[in-house]
Order: structure tokens, then sequence, then C-alpha cells
């Protein structure tokens, strides 16, 4: 049986991307209209929209928009492509950690670079490789799914950190594909979602995304994984990522490497979920991958007010690196891939690109 989630997070629609207003939560589930390239920019630098998967596909549709307002101007193709190209280039510099958002402009970079096409057949071509990037994403997503529910054992009590659920995707989820794909067939599981300082993600997106499908969840604080596990109240770990070096090192949202450390102290296996596209190869390890430090409000300051006194010295990253010997697995539409993971990594894009059977 399959789980049929009730969100859409992003949609191309009417020559606009139509994304839910993440930064509402949880007081407002609002759509909005992002109708140019620069409205994209500060929409995924200001995380209206979030999470690798999701900013991979705002990604594509941003390279579209700008391509919409440059076909208005007369220029030739030629010129039409430099500008388009430079603009893609800057677009895909709003969130420097998510690799998705590389890739996903990467992808319409390339066909920019090959079209033989007139101005307005390439955009269309670029519209209709976006909109198949969706589609894919919600695919890639219950392919995940389904292979991370095999490892979910009957009853588990699942932690998750940050949201790398529908609201980080499409529309169906990572590491909560894994929980959704689960609960289809035991819905005796139930989840733990750490509150995830100091945006919240976990506390504002994924206790909202999982009450309105009606799966069983309870919220903790960062600081309370450690005490669960030792009390023998949490059975598996799923995160999802943000980017993974060829070495299984995975970066995600700051505090993430805190409870792969808990879990494996607890021995409570640790699971990352995450598709293919979120894998970098050119990098070898976690060493390699560029943290994004992120405004010092969002730590002094919960919902527009200081909590902490004036003028105190903050750090604020927004991701830690897991080292690959804290993971259990990582979950992808090809299979759970296992150490070492240098050869896993290798033999699951040979089979994504068919070369194994």
């Amino acid at each position: 049986m399959e789980f049929e989630s009730k969100i859409r997070t992003i949609q191309w629609i009417d020559n606009v991307s139509r994304m839910v207003d993440q930064t509402k939560f949880p007081e407002e589930y609002v759509y909005v209209d992002i109708k140019t390239g620069d409205e994209m920019y500060d929409a995924i630098k200001t995380m209206i929209v979030r999470g690798a998967p999701a900013i991979g596909i705002a990604g594509a549709h941003g390279v579209v928009l700008y391509a919409q307002t440059l076909e208005k101007e007369g220029l030739s193709v030629d010129e039409f492509k430099k500008q388009l190209l430079e603009k893609s280039t800057y677009l895909a510099s709003s969130r420097p950690t998510a690799v998705n958002l590389m890739w996903a402009v990467e992808q319409q970079k390339e066909l920019i670079k090959n079209s033989k096409s007139d101005i307005s057949t390439m955009v269309e071509e670029l519209k209709a490789q976006a909109i198949r990037m969706e589609n894919e994403d919600i695919e890639i997503n219950k392919s995940i799914g389904r292979y991370g529910a095999e490892v979910v054992p009957k009853g588990a009590t699942i932690l998750t950190h940050c949201n790398a659920g529908a609201l980080a995707t499409v529309g169906y989820g990572t590491a909560l594909g894994v929980v959704r794909s689960a609960y289809a067939n035991d819905n005796t599981i139930q989840v733990f979602a750490d509150e995830t300082r100091p945006r919240q993600q976990g506390a504002r997106i994924t206790t909202l995304e999982l009450t309105m499908d009606g799966i069983p969840t309870t919220l903790i604080t960062d600081g309370m994984c450690s005490y669960f596990m030792s009390k023998g109240m949490i059975d598996m770990v799923v995160v999802g990522a943000d980017r993974i070096a060829a070495n299984g090192d995975t970066a995600n949202k700051i505090g993430t490497y805190t409870v792969a450390i808990a879990a494996k102290y607890h021995n409570v296996p640790f699971y990352i979920a995450a598709p293919l596209s979120t894998i970098d190869t050119s990098i070898k390890s976690g060493k390699e991958i560029p943290i994004e430090e992120r405004s010092h409000e969002e730590v002094t300051h919960i919902n527009g007010k200081p909590i902490c006194a004036e003028g105190v010295n903050i750090i604020n990253p927004g991701f830690d690196v897991t080292p690959n010997e804290l993971i259990t697995g990582i979950i992808t539409e090809v299979g759970i891939l296992k150490p070492d993971y240098n050869k896993s990594i290798k033999e699951a894009f040979e089979k994504k690109a068919g070369v194994l059977v």
C-alpha cells in the first residue's frame, strides 16, 4: 500500500512558480506566486522555499523565470544565452551548501548551451525540463520511501531532525517519505521530531505536515535525544541531507552530527535518506563541503523577540557534517547504500545509469 500525502510544496502553474511560504509556519499555510528570477533568488535565500530537493526544483523554475523576462527584451539568441547563463549562475549562489540547487541549475544551463532552438522554443524547453524534474522528484521520493520502509521495525519510534518531508521536496519527502511508506503498512509507527534550532524547522514544519497526514508525532527539544535513546524509546534515526560527499560524509541541518554521535553511543541505527542528486561525487570528503553562515538574528531572536543579552557574540553555521562512520546506511531511489560508501555510491550511480542490472 502506498501513502498519499496531501501536500504539494512547489509547482509550475500558469508561467509562475507557486510554492508554500514556509516562513509563515505554523500560523499560516499559504501559497505565494514567484514571478521573476530575482524573486526566486530571494525566496531561496530567505527560506520561503527550503529543503534540498525543493530548492533544486525552485532553481529549475528560477531559470525559466529569468528566461521569460529576457525573452521580452528583443535579444539575439547568442546574447539571450549569455545573459541567461550569467543569471543562472547567480541564482545557484543563493544557498551554497545545498547541492541539489547547483545540480538542477546545471541541468538547465546544459540545455541552454546545447539548444539549437529559437528563444521562444528554448523557453518552452526549459519549462518542460523543470516540470519533468518536479514529477521525477515525487517518484524518486516514493522509491526512497519504499526502500527505507524495509528497515523500519514494526511499531518503531523514528527520530528525525529538521524537516526532510513533503515540504522539503515537491510533495512526498525523503526522510519523512520513509516514515510515510512505513506507516502505510504499519500504523503503530510514530515519530519523535527534534525542534531544530535556530529556525525550528522540526517544530514549525515537521510536526505540521505529519499531523496533517495523521501520523502520530511527539515534539522534543534538540538536547533531549540522548535521554530518550538511553530509555530505549527511539528505535532508529532517519534524516535528510543537503550534500553528501563521495565517501558518504553528509552535510545536513546543524545538530545532525550531535544526533548521530548519540545514536552511535546508544546503538541506534542512523540513516540518511536522499536522492542520488544530493551526492556530490566531485568532492572526496565532508571537509570540502562549504558551510553556509546564516544571520545572527536567527540565534538571538525567536519570532522577532530577543532571547539573549544584547552584544553577545554569535556564530551561526546553518549545517554540520556527519562523518560516514556514524551512518548506518544511505537510503536512495536505487536502494540502501552501505559502507564502503566510496564503492556503494559509485555502484549506485552505475545502477541509475543502467550499467548494472
